[in-house]
């Protein structure tokens, strides 16, 4: 089996793993679990860090040329490596965009629009998470409920910033360095996204009115052709007549 094979058969199940994680990982910090069910839930997400261990792997055996491969993905072993690290945890999620890549349609505006819509609600709601997960225990926090971590992912992504709930911890504010970062390559993308737009009807425009155009440039090198004849024919005539 190829590479692109695996890829292709491990695409779906890889995110329904990484659904399944997003949903216990959220479960466990928004209902604030405790005993058996807590117990339950991290067993669930180590489960799913098992699978995105074996992908790993599969990929890196599958390979053509091992040593690069690892090296180009370095990132995925510290996801993979790193389990302990919740808020790194989630990184596992890129799997729902690389996804949602394979079957969007061919045009690269449909690809641009429906990425950035996705990229910023994800963004938004694992930072709402992440941040969650670190600052509603600790004493002085400002941000200590999901609705008040919703409320500052939004305003960070975006880089208003209102400053009303800040993260007080060290991966708090790491989580939140990374969302703003993330906010103003997503504010990137849209801005180069409607300059592609503004270019490409500028051209769609100019194309039709060249469409337009061709039938009365060829009436009128017709009309040219015909006027030439008829000199033509009235020198022939005049030169008759001097004879």
């Amino acid at each position: 089996m190829t590479q692109q094979r695996y890829r292709d058969l491990a695409d779906w199940p890889l995110t329904v793993t990484a659904l399944v994680f997003l949903g216990a990982y959220a479960w466990q910090v928004i209902g604030r679990l405790e005993g058996g069910a807590a117990l339950w839930l991290e067993a669930l997400m180590w489960a799913t860090w098992g699978i995105f261990v074996v992908d790993y792997l599969a990929n890196l055996w599958l390979a053509g040329d091992r040593a690069t491969w690892f090296i180009r993905n370095l990132h995925e072993l510290v996801i993979v490596a790193l389990p302990f690290f919740r808020p790194l945890r989630l990184l596992r999620l890129v799997t729902l965009l690389s996804v949602l890549h394979r079957t969007l349609g061919d045009t690269l505006r449909g690809r641009v629009v429906t990425y950035v819509a996705g990229s910023a609600t994800m963004l938004v709601f694992v930072g709402a998470l992440a941040v969650l997960d670190v600052e509603q225990s600790v004493p002085d926090a400002k941000i200590i409920t999901f609705g008040d971590a919703l409320w500052w992912a939004m305003t960070t992504i975006t880089t208003v910033g209102y400053g009303d709930m800040y993260p007080v911890t060290p991966i708090g504010r790491m989580v939140a360095a990374a969302l703003m970062m993330s906010g103003i390559a997503v504010l990137g993308v849209v801005t180069a996204s409607i300059a592609s737009w503004l270019v490409q009807r500028v051209e769609d425009t100019a194309e039709a009115v060249s469409e337009a155009e061709e039938p009365v440039r060829a009436e009128m090198a017709g009309l040219v052709a015909e006027i030439a004849a008829l000199r033509r024919e009235i020198a022939e005539l005049q030169e008759r007549r001097t004879l």
